[in-house]
């Protein structure tokens, strides 16, 4: 089959493209937005790319034309498939229907934590032995891609409340029929297509209605969101984890402030202990959830944990981009308040533990609802673990970044130039602290910029 994706640099639909080439398909995609990581990726595996959304792209007219969620009415290769009655399908729907029928899907959904529980799960299968396929909204190091069909009878997938295409206003983890789901956390996110909590709840509850009764959820027990979605009915066997205050079937003890260590119980029964490389309770939360999904398809869990020792985490995901002068610059891909806020704590205790540091932060606002500054408010306290905080502020943000900084416990400044921004930072960074960059998109090569900055400074060039 020839198919051809519209908007195949999205994480989503890239990872489709690379599943679907795997299968046998012959596929090209056009997209307006194309960089790295999901570029190379598609690049690196012979995946033709069209820049733009030219209709003569779509000539001759392939089997197939998969329509990312990013695209709308008036685009003109949409239209052009409308025109041309051009044979077309989302990409949930096309993944759904062709290449995850017959497989043991096992689901992680959540507002945040999603693609590193993912990752790890996915680890954890592999370490298994049961080589398992996956699509992943990110790249996991161990594996290089973010996607692969595998030859193990499960699918691994990150399971996204967002809508699935402009004919289909459903959550795209509606079309995955999972036979293990994680339900990680809820907050309200996507203000763009979700009016309120509660609308977002409803999709969650649907998704809870489709999991079959012999499969299993594994919820969050300090949630008191999801709990209340799973009021609203279950009909499947629930298994809680908790990092937090109230207790699980499965529980994680912190062994190491930064989170770098932890144990891991089952019903009060100690089985081991955790000594990895990542940082912050947050992914303590992430890790337990993947050991108790993979238990529920037969891998133990002192294997799991054994399997985590060795996982490389997710580009992205506190991500070093380089050192220079004692400056090490991080990326990240945090673009919630909660998720802010986290990913501040865990570096915060790691600097603590290693004998100090200062953290230099630097935020773009680039997601629908931060865009659209529905959690303005909650941002001025998320930042409160950084020592020092930038808010770049893009020519069409919809609020002022100017009107939390009086609000926010670190020193905070609004910066509209990027030139100026990478100056500002670099002039305050010295030996030991850490520059990390906040954004769910490029940030106009902001890292490369300072590390070039900071090379600069080093030569005194």
């Amino acid at each position: 089959m020839r198919l051809h994706i519209l908007g195949i640099c999205g994480t989503f639909m890239g990872g489709l493209a690379l599943l679907a080439r795997e299968a046998g398909h012959e596929v090209e995609g056009s997209d307006r937005n194309v960089y790295p990581p999901m570029s190379t990726q598609l690049e690196e595996q012979g995946i033709r790319l069209h820049e733009g959304y030219d209709p003569k792209a779509l000539e001759p007219a392939p089997d197939a034309v998969i329509i990312g969620n990013a695209l709308s009415r008036g685009n003109p290769a949409v239209e052009h498939v409308l025109a041309e009655d051009l044979a077309y399908d989302s990409g949930p729907g096309w993944l759904g229907r062709h290449l995850l029928r017959g497989r043991h899907v096992l689901a992680v959904a959540g507002t945040h934590g999603k693609t590193t529980t993912t990752s790890m799960l996915a680890w954890i299968l592999d370490q298994a032995g049961l080589a398992p396929g996956f699509l992943i909204g990110g790249v996991p190091a161990n594996f290089g891609v973010s996607a692969r069909l595998g030859s193990g009878r499960h699918f691994v997938i990150e399971a996204d409340e967002y809508d699935t295409a402009f004919f289909d206003k459903r959550s795209k983890f509606l079309h995955y029929r999972p036979r293990t789901l994680v339900l990680n956390n809820l907050e309200f996110d996507h203000a763009d297509i979700f009016p309120d909590l509660g609308a977002i709840q409803t999709q969650f509850h649907h998704l809870v209605r489709i999991v079959p009764g012999n499969g299993r959820i594994l919820v969050d027990a300090n949630d008191a969101n999801l709990a209340e979605v799973l009021e609203q009915g279950c009909w499947t066997p629930v298994e809680t984890f908790s990092a937090g205050v109230f207790p699980g079937v499965w529980q994680a003890e912190p062994l190491a402030a930064d989170g770098s260590r932890f144990a891991v119980l089952h019903e009060g029964r100690r089985l081991g202990e955790v000594r990895w490389d990542l940082i912050g309770m947050h992914n303590v939360h992430n890790a337990l959830a993947a050991i108790a999904a993979a238990a529920h398809v037969g891998v133990e869990p002192s294997r799991a944990m054994a399997a985590l020792a060795g996982f490389a985490g997710v580009r992205r995901r506190l991500e070093r981009r380089g050192i220079l002068g004692g400056v090490e610059v991080l990326d990240d891909f945090a673009h919630h308040p909660t998720a802010i806020r986290t990913t501040l704590e865990g570096l915060r205790r790691r600097l603590e533990a290693e004998g100090g540091g200062r953290i230099l932060a630097l935020l773009e606002p680039r997601s629908n609802t931060m865009r659209m500054g529905v959690h303005r408010t909650a941002l001025a306290e998320a930042v409160a673990p950084a020592d020092r905080v930038w808010i770049y502020r893009p020519p069409d943000l919809e609020w002022d970044p100017g009107e939390i900084v009086d609000q926010a416990r670190p020193r905070t400044e609004v910066a509209g130039d990027l030139d100026a921004l990478v100056a500002r930072v670099v002039a305050e960074a010295r030996s030991g602290d850490r520059i990390l960059v906040m954004s769910n998109g490029a940030f106009g090569g902001v890292h490369e910029r300072l590390l070039d900055a900071l090379a600069a400074r080093e030569t005194g060039t």
